[in-house]
């Protein structure tokens, strides 16, 4: 038997190879219809994966950011799926999750893609997640993951960097990709696909690497809260400061100045003379005395200001 601890602090016995999934089930139906992704001892881990310690467990749904996390994560092989059946001779590189849905860097080679090949992608996204295909972790030797990766010089590269016995693969469906792990329990739980997006990305962040096309999208286990997140995306839109305050004659860009940097219109300098003002009579309310320094200084002073700002960040990183 092995004792598995819970986030409420109880202890309970289990049989050896018992998984999240058994856990789940041990607590409630409804826990074992909603959990998707889990940790363990502080590494995440399937719903499938086997337990033969002692540990802490911690069961993660879709109304957690885990699980946000691992649900995107799995999406991420999905489209990449989609991709590699409508592109044949497309390469793939990597898909990682982000704070708000995921995206896959891949070498399309001549091929361009646009907003209106987004559909197709979606729609091959939705008839892969229909097929419920389980998500399987399996290692693979070095050798073995080389082999099969032999006609892609980026996952090659990857591979060339891990060390023997470390490299894990995880298949569904005729699917098979590079991974370390964290997904949810099969592909059926992708209700509502959409791809955002494409921009270009240099491989690995060096642009003097080949340049990728990355492609973004999002999904749902509910058609309504694509709808929803899609309709909150349309309001941002609207909002937009750069949209907004070229409506409203407050400011404008140029390419000879730079990017990013405004020059203010008549009524935006007014705009911000007021704000000015306000934030001037604020802080001398509060005690605050104006001071002035230059606008440009030495170099030894900025030099200065970069070693001390690495410093903090390394200090936060420990």
């Amino acid at each position: 038997m092995i004792q598995i601890t819970l986030p409420d602090g109880s202890v309970k016995p289990f049989e050896v190879n018992t998984t999240p999934m058994d856990v789940a089930k041990s607590i409630s139906e409804g826990l074992a219809r909603n959990v998707i992704s889990a940790r363990f001892n502080d590494t995440t881990v399937e719903t499938t994966t086997p337990l033969t310690t002692d540990g802490s467990l911690i069961l993660y749904t879709w109304n957690t950011d885990e699980g946000k996390t691992a649900f995107w994560h799995s999406s991420a092989h999905v489209l990449a799926q989609a991709i590699e059946e409508l592109y044949p001779n497309a390469k793939l590189t990597i898909g990682p999750a982000i704070e708000r849905g995921f995206y896959y860097d891949v070498d399309f080679g001549d091929t361009t893609i646009s907003e209106r090949d987004f559909k197709a992608i979606e729609d091959k996204m939705l008839e892969i997640a229909r097929g419920k295909h389980n998500f399987t972790m399996r290692s693979a030797s070095k050798a073995e993951a080389l082999e099969l990766y032999k006609d892609n010089p980026f996952k090659t590269e990857l591979i060339e960097n891990l060390e023997d016995g470390t490299i894990t693969f995880c298949d569904h469906a005729t699917f098979t990709d590079l991974c370390r792990g964290g997904h949810i329990p099969n592909t059926g739980i992708i209700k509502a696909a959409k791809v955002l997006s494409v921009a270009g990305a240099y491989w690995r962040g060096d642009e003097n690497k080949p340049q990728l096309t990355r492609v973004y999208g999002i999904t749902f286990p509910k058609q309504k809260e694509l709808t929803e997140y899609l309709a909150l995306l349309e309001e941002a839109k609207k909002r937009d400061h750069r949209k907004l305050g070229k409506e409203l004659e407050l400011f404008t860009f140029s390419q000879k100045v730079g990017a990013g940097l405004p020059l203010w219109l008549p009524k935006g300098t007014a705009l911000r003379e007021r704000l000015e003002n306000f934030l001037k009579a604020a802080q001398k309310k509060a005690g605050y005395e104006m001071v002035m320094t230059p606008h440009i200084g030495q170099k030894e002073l900025y030099v200065t200001s970069v070693i001390m700002r690495n410093m903090v960040k390394t200090a936060f990183s420990l």
